[in-house]
Parts: structure tokens; C-alpha cells; sequence
């Protein structure tokens, strides 16, 4: 039986190509976004009553409610939920004002939250889902000008291991994808944000903006590649917790799960005598 995916951010990226491999998949997809024109570009096809379009701003509860309910009348059901709407904020933490802050909170991390509580009812009625929350390298790895988007996505993958263990009782299943570097625009000076450069302090390792434009669109993943494997993934009858996507993101995880499991080795002694124990 075909799958109903209702996607967040399809208008570009990973999101588009998701929407583009489920249909190639003979699955029906609830495609979403704040502009259905960008949308509509981006998945590039007809495939008549097996796509429906709705608008939806994630910051927005309300919208994602409404959402959430549309496509339920227009497909009956959603099996598969893909968080992917987020953006990014670069630059030195104290150079990141607070607004800005919670600006990436507001669709990285409540965004989620908001379209999770939207769906998951429909979910738990079914007795059956699976939720695939986007995350990133940045949401294992403390990346340099990423804390913004680093402390949103860390905190995404606290949410998903959490709702997993309450959920899966109910035959939902969670995955947080990792994905590395992959050709999207989401470096693109249209929809990255740059901290303003204040602090000498920092001023000699240049701006934030000088060192992650130039990776625009020299990404080595292929997101074309991404969405089939994502469509593999809500195939499985036990999808794994934790999907690293690409070569470049194991590279950089790896190392740094390993160093943080040899720290608390090397201190076994310490944190057993911190609880008392002998």
C-alpha cells in the first residue's frame, strides 16, 4: 500500500528531493512551504492526486494544526512525517543577539514541535508512523559560528529520543537523519543569516559570511540522492534511531561520539565516586 508523506520545507533541498523520491516511489506526498510557488518549482511535476500543496509556516501553530488536517482530508492519513523546514545563523555566539536566537529556535526547534503535536494524534489514532526529524552534523558536533543552529538542532535530538520512547508503544517510529554537507541552498545568501561582526577579539579569523559562502553550492553530497534513501528508511520495519546521511557526516561524527565515550571512560573512577560509590 502507498505511503501519504507530509513534508516540511519541500521548497528546495532535501525537503524537494524527498517529495520527488516518494512519488517516484508510487507514494502520495503532502508537499509544504511558506511560498507554494517556490514549492511548486522546486518538485518540478504534476503527479496529479498523488501531490497536494498547502502553506505552512512552521513557527506558526495554528497553521500547522490546520495543515495537519488538510492533508488528512485530502489523503485519509499520513504515515510519514519529514521535518525539514530550518534555516541557519552564523557567526560568534556573543556576536548572535538574543533575538536572533530565539528567531532559529522559532523554526529549527518550536517549528518541529509545533507540526509534531499537529500530527502525532493522527498517528497514535493509526496505531502506525513514522517521523524522520532532519537534523545535522552541527546537532553531534560543536561546530565553530554554528551555535545558534548547533544549540537548535542539539536540542531537536533530545526532543526525538524522548518522543520515541513515549511513542513507539503506538507503532510510530522515529528516526533523527544527520545529514553532512549536500548541495542545497541552504548556504545561499538568500536564506543563511550572518551574525554582524562586532568583537575585535574575533576580527582576525574574518567574518562568519567569508568562510561558509564559499561552500555554497560546493557541497559534496547530492540531496538527488538523499531522498531515495530516505524512502528506503520508512520501508524498514525497524528504521534505525540514527541516520548519519553521507560519507562526510560519518567522517565527522565518528570521531567525536568516540572521543566523548573515551572521556567518560578515562573519568569512570571520578564519576562513580561523584554518586557515592566505591
Amino acid at each position: 500500500m502507498s505511503k501519504v508523506w507530509f513534508i516540511t520545507g519541500a521548497g528546495s533541498g532535501m525537503g524537494a528531493e524527498t517529495a520527488k523520491a516518494a512519488l517516484a516511489a508510487g507514494d502520495r506526498v503532502v508537499a509544504t512551504g511558506r511560498d507554494l510557488d517556490k514549492v511548486r518549482t522546486a518538485i518540478g511535476q504534476d503527479a496529479g492526486d498523488s501531490l497536494t500543496y498547502i502553506r505552512l509556516d512552521v513557527a506558526d501553530a495554528a497553521q500547522a494544526k490546520a495543515a495537519a488536517e488538510e492533508a488528512v482530508q485530502a489523503f485519509g492519513r499520513i504515515d510519514v512525517l519529514v521535518n525539514n523546514a530550518g534555516y541557519c545563523i552564523l557567526g560568534n555566539f556573543e556576536e548572535i543577539t538574543q533575538s536572533e536566537f530565539e528567531q532559529q529556535f522559532a523554526t529549527n526547534f518550536w517549528g518541529v514541535s509545533n507540526v509534531l503535536r499537529a500530527v502525532l494524534p493522527t498517528l497514535r489514532r493509526q496505531r502506525s508512523g513514522y517521523v524522520l526529524n532532519i537534523s545535522s552534523v552541527a546537532g553531534v558536533v560543536g561546530q565553530r559560528h554554528c551555535s545558534a543552529y548547533a544549540a537548535s538542532k542539539f536540542a531537536l535530538e533530545g526532543l526525538s529520543f524522548a518522543i520515541a520512547n513515549e511513542v513507539g508503544q503506538f507503532g510510530i517510529r522515529v528516526t533523527v537523519v544527520e545529514p553532512g554537507f549536500f548541495r542545497t541552498d541552504f548556504l545561499d545568501s538568500r536564506n543563511a543569516r550572518y551574525a554582524t561582526s562586532s568583537i575585535a577579539d574575533y576580527a582576525h579569523e574574518g567574518p562568519a559570511e567569508a568562510m561558509y559562502s564559499s561552500f555554497s553550492g560546493q557541497q559534496s553530497g547530492d540531496p538527488s540522492k538523499l531522498g531515495p534513501a530516505l524512502v528506503n528508511l520508512s520501508r524498514l520495519a525497524e528504521p534505525p534511531a540514527i541516520f548519519a546521511a553521507g560519507g562526510d557526516a560519518l567522517a565527522m561524527i565518528t570521531p567525536v561520539v568516540e572521543a566523548r565515550l573515551k572521556d567518560m571512560r578515562d573519568h569512570e573512577a571520578l564519576s562513580r565516586a561523584a554518586s557515592g560509590e566505591a
